[in-house]
């Protein structure tokens, strides 16, 4: 969310960065609400102050044994006036922030022009994808063949956009996101939290995925409780902290944690139907971090760094995107899309989404910090995945698979699982 003073002031700057993500910004209706939200402010300050001065009034004429009536009347009226006023108040109040929640962040001019992944801008390469003197299979080949994925009855329990791991897959799952976790905690200093799946609309709201992308998410109820189950653990991450002045001797902060998320993906029928890359639940092991703001861009390098390395270590080819203006998430003002290299579909295809949101979701979650001479500031957050179970399971059967059907793991990986091949039968070596 905005400060709306921010983007009217200069507006033009505002509307023309908007515009290169394809948000038409309404300045006079922006404008209109917050004159009126102020106005209604500051007329009922006035009448309150009016009204507290004719009870004074009153007093003094009841003891004096003074005709009261006319003040009592005048009384009534300001208090039938304030009323009607903070009404006009919270109407105007509700306006104006339905309108922010709705304007996305502002993209960063650094950000290539453009609104779709031919736009992005490719910042670095590592590996060399391999190459075979076989035709390669994809991961939903190698898995089914190998018995370890089986996406049949993963439909027969809960129809389409769904898995199941059976055995070596089910232990290769396990080890990643144990593998993950430790490379984060031990190695890159993150914290490790276990989450609730299930949040209020709050933190949703503080992380922007309400109420514009309400469709996307998967809604439950508890008594009298709406509850969202979780798109990613970037919203309970964030929302640790909501409502909170963070120290500034603790900045910044570095979390993660390993949840399921739930996505509807709405709008995405038709893209993706085979295989793990886009399922409505799905295992990912997720990194946030919080720090001032003018810190935010070196603490997003850092960011991407820590999703790159788990790749490097496990060995999987995998090049770094900038995304353009128009292709950035709602909440971010910059983002790097890492890609690892599936043979299958002899293309590169995105595990990690790294954002730096600026101050974006802090104002709308409430999340301050001190500034030197002991001023409140809101704080800069970040995320990104580090990384997501399936994809990367993909990428790890796809790069390792052999010509006899079997897979060769990465080293990296066998303290995890117990084993380092998973034969063509679905047996481990």
């Amino acid at each position: 969310m905005h400060d709306p003073r921010a983007l009217l002031d200069p507006g033009t700057e505002s509307v023309r960065r908007l515009a290169r993500r394809g948000y038409q910004l309404d300045l006079p209706a922006l404008d209109a609400l917050l004159s009126r939200r102020n106005t209604s402010i500051k007329q009922a300050d006035d009448l309150r102050s009016e009204s507290k001065k004719v009870a004074q009034e009153v007093g003094l004429a009841a003891r004096s044994g003074g005709d009261v009536t006319g003040l009592k009347e005048r009384a009534r009226e300001l208090k039938d006036q304030i009323k009607a006023t903070e009404i006009d108040h919270e109407q105007a109040a509700t306006e104006l922030r339905d309108l922010l929640l709705g304007i996305p962040n502002l993209p960063l001019d650094e950000l290539p022009d453009g609104f779709a992944d031919a736009d992005a801008v490719e910042v670095r390469r590592w590996g060399t994808p391999p190459t075979f003197d076989f035709t390669p299979l994809d991961h939903v080949e190698l898995g089914e063949r190998t018995g370890i994925l089986d996406f049949v009855r993963a439909t027969k329990l809960s129809g389409p956009r769904f898995s199941v791991a059976r055995g070596a897959g089910a232990a290769l799952e396990r080890g990643l996101a144990s593998f993950f976790l430790d490379l984060h905690t031990r190695t890159h200093g993150y914290t490790e939290y276990a989450l609730p799946f299930l949040v209020l609309p709050a933190a949703l709201t503080g992380t922007g995925q309400l109420p514009k992308f309400e469709e996307d998410l998967f809604k439950t109820a508890a008594g009298d409780r709406d509850l969202y189950l979780i798109p990613t653990a970037e919203v309970p991450l964030t929302n640790l902290h909501a409502d909170e002045i963070i120290e500034p001797a603790e900045l910044p902060l570095a979390y993660t944690s390993w949840t399921q998320c739930f996505r509807s993906e709405a709008g995405s029928y038709g893209r993706d139907t085979r295989g793990l890359i886009r399922l409505h639940q799905f295992a990912k092991v997720e990194l946030v971090r919080f720090c001032r703001l003018e810190d935010s861009q070196a603490e997003l390098e850092k960011l991407v760094g820590h999703a790159e390395a788990v790749l490097q270590v496990l060995g999987l080819a995998h090049r770094t995107i900038m995304l353009a203006a128009g292709d950035t998430g709602f909440g971010s003002q910059k983002t790097y899309d890492v890609e690892v290299w599936l043979p299958g579909q002899d293309q590169y295809r995105e595990i990690s989404s790294c954002s730096d949101c600026g101050s974006f979701q802090a104002r709308r979650a409430n999340i301050r910090t001190r500034t030197a001479d002991g001023k409140r500031e809101f704080v800069a957050t970040l995320n990104g995945s580090g990384l997501p179970i399936g994809r990367t399971m993909a990428a790890v059967l796809e790069q390792g698979q052999q010509a006899d059907g079997s897979v060769v793991l990465p080293e990296a990986l066998a303290p995890f699982t117990g084993f380092a091949r998973i034969n063509s039968d679905g047996t481990t070596a």
